[in-house]
């Protein structure tokens, strides 16, 4: 087995569940990831006859990791073991004093998969389940499970949590730190998706997901009436998404979309009837992984734009804010929601200085357009890039130092910034049970 840093097999990880739709549909898909088991051992061949009844296949993988983490100004408590600019202390100081070590095996990953047969002269079905110990949320700076997968994928259907149609994790790059660069969109979704055509030169996949709103109340209980004002985001239809990938040997270009309805609830006062507005959010994300023909290395690029698309954003922004229009002749301000626009870029080099080394170093950026009724210390702008050396000295395990700098820029001009260095021994492991 080709040894991966932890982020590599991110990337191997969506080939595998690529591979895993070409096979349902009787076809060979893409070559093997870093922990792909080969479609002959699967199935027992890839023509549509002999994948019709397949062999049951029960896999179980993972990969134990330490990192530690040394950071040489600060960021909020709950974050310390991953880098995420949003996080970064504005002003300096707003957190304690700079300075902090870290030691953590929240990346330590477990999980099972493989194919059940589903009777004679039908598709196999795979599935999938994974979890790490990063926790997030209410878990936040907890040593916790954290779903990452849990899906089953049947012919041209999936239904289940894996990843959303509107990113590409292949752009992930060859990074240790967990959460990795800002400016791409990075989301595990639970979804509805149905895949038309996916072979060895081009993908085509349509899904529903589930929706969720990072709201905004900015300023609007500096006005009289909404100074109790309860604002909470409001989910009425799933978002839908759409991704189509050419696929080369020079590697592969691929434009996702998003199409979503951004809602809110408002409730004035407490006892007081909720109301309730919404505004159509958008976006598109192009992105691409382009083989240097030197070794293994690899460009690694992406572009998106949208409206209303901050939760699907691997960090930084907001989906929906409030916009004011001032009339001189009024006592207060004409309040609207806006679905708040939003840039990412990212770019990165994964490269082998030979199978036992490798690099990658990169920049990426988030920056949202506020709106005029946000709050000044609010995210505007978040800047991440880094740089490492990994050694792999032997199969199923590596080492590596990875140095990482951040920027937060706020809707008033104020800035922080942080850099720090992370450190990581990683393990793999693994076991075909049937």
């Amino acid at each position: 087995m080709t040894p991966s840093s932890a982020c590599g097999l991110h990337q191997e990880r969506k080939k595998e569940s690529r591979k895993a739709e070409a096979l349902a549909h009787g076809r060979s898909g893409l070559g093997k990831g870093l922990l792909a088991i080969p479609a002959l051992a699967l199935i027992g061949a890839t023509d549509p006859a002999s994948a019709a009844n397949p062999n049951s296949s029960f896999d179980i993988y993972g990969f134990a990791q330490l990192d530690y983490i040394q950071d040489f100004k600060r960021v909020a408590p709950d974050w310390v073991d991953t880098l995420r600019p949003s996080r970064i202390a504005v002003p300096e100081g707003e957190f304690g004093t700079n300075g902090q070590a870290s030691l953590s095996v929240k990346q330590t990953r477990f999980g099972v998969k493989g194919f059940m047969p589903t009777g004679e002269n039908t598709s196999p079905l795979f599935f999938k389940f994974e979890f790490d110990l990063f926790g997030v949320g209410v878990d936040a700076g907890q040593t916790t499970i954290r779903l990452r997968y849990a899906y089953g994928e049947w012919g041209q259907w999936l239904a289940g949590q894996t990843t959303s149609l509107f990113m590409d994790l292949d752009i992930f790059p060859n990074v240790i730190d967990y959460w990795g660069p800002c400016g791409m969109v990075f989301l595990r979704n639970p979804q509805i998706r149905w895949t038309p055509r996916n072979n060895d030169e081009d993908y085509f996949a349509v899904a529903i997901e589930k929706p969720s709103n990072d709201v905004d109340a900015g300023n609007i209980r500096t006005i009289g009436e909404f100074a109790e004002a309860n604002v909470q985001g409001n989910q009425v239809v799933p978002d839908l998404t759409a991704q189509y990938q050419r696929r080369g040997s020079w590697g592969h270009v691929q434009l996702a979309g998003i199409l979503r309805d951004v809602g809110y609830n408002v409730q004035v006062a407490p006892g007081a009837p909720w109301q309730k507005g919404s505004a159509t959010g958008w976006g598109l994300d192009l992105t691409g992984v382009l083989n240097t023909g030197i070794g293994k290395d690899q460009v690694l690029l992406g572009v998106v734009y949208g409206h209303g698309i901050a939760s699907y954003m691997n960090d930084g922004g907001m989906d929906l804010a409030p916009t004011a229009a001032f009339n001189p002749a009024a006592p207060t301000p004409t309040l609207s929601a806006e679905a708040v626009p939003l840039t990412g870029v990212s770019a990165y080099y994964n490269h082998w200085w030979s199978p036992m080394f490798s690099t990658a170093v990169g920049y990426a950026f988030t920056e949202v357009t506020n709106t005029n009724f946000q709050d000044a210390g609010v995210f505007h702008k978040g800047q991440y890039a880094s740089v490492n050396v990994l050694v792999y000295p032997a199969q199923k395990l590596f080492f590596g130092i990875e140095a990482l700098w951040g920027e937060l820029q706020t809707n008033n001009g104020e800035s922080g910034t942080d850099y720090r260095f992370q450190v990581s021994v990683h393990y793999d492991f693994g076991a075909k049970i049937l």
